[in-house]
């Protein structure tokens, strides 16, 4: 999420907070994929459901949720709604999706809706992509692993699709992680290896059109 514009004092919030324990915002992940008339994926609508620290940190630092009881107000969700789609150039979203051994291009996001569920933040937005018969593979990380994406929210495709998620290999991960510190105990944070993609689940979506 650092590659989001976060609000000023959160982000230095963040930043303060950091150590080499990476990761610092955890995110569970949803998929819904979207198919044309002719069975061909054309998108990915993503959700994110923040974790409860951050979720606090955001309501605290956008002046929300006074009370303190998970309830917002409609304008409060307004002012809510659409904080994490405001990207910085080059960021990818944290999800990398490839067909036919390439990545594809995703368009910039469209903003679907946010809410807040048992005092966590909860947002939606929609990536279209070209249309891509056979099979998709998609991974939700960020690369500097400072936010840890999990497929809890689970993955929905259309009739005539199948899908397969693989978990990643988690011992192997923090086996590279607890390496890299080993060889410099001392590594500034802004130098620590982009390992993210090591705890990427794997899924792959099949359709057969």
């Amino acid at each position: 999420m650092v590659k989001l514009f976060l609000p000023t004092a959160l982000a230095l919030s963040l930043a303060a907070s950091q150590t080499q324990a990476h990761p610092h915002v955890f995110v569970e992940t949803g998929l819904t994929l979207m198919a044309d008339e002719s069975g061909r994926l054309v998108g990915v609508e993503v959700s994110w459901t923040y974790d409860d620290f951050f979720s606090l940190l955001l309501f605290e630092e956008m002046g929300l949720d006074a009370d303190g009881d998970g309830q917002l107000t409609d304008a409060e969700m307004a002012k809510l709604d659409g904080f994490d789609l405001n990207w910085v150039e080059g960021y990818q979203g944290d999800l990398y999706v490839s067909a036919d051994g390439g990545p594809l291009d995703l368009a910039p996001p469209e903003g679907r809706g946010t809410a807040v569920v048992d005092g966590k933040i909860v947002t939606r937005h929609f990536r279209a992509f070209a249309p891509v018969t056979g099979t998709v593979v998609l991974k939700a990380y960020d690369p500097t692993f400072y936010t840890a994406y999990d497929m809890q929210g689970g993955v929905d495709v259309p009739e005539r699709c199948n899908v397969t998620v693989q978990p990643a290999d988690l011992d192997s991960a923090y086996t590279m992680v607890e390496e890299a510190l080993y060889a410099n105990p001392a590594m500034p944070e802004d130098d620590f290896p982009e390992v993210g993609e090591a705890f990427a689940d794997v899924v792959e979506v099949t359709c057969n059109g």
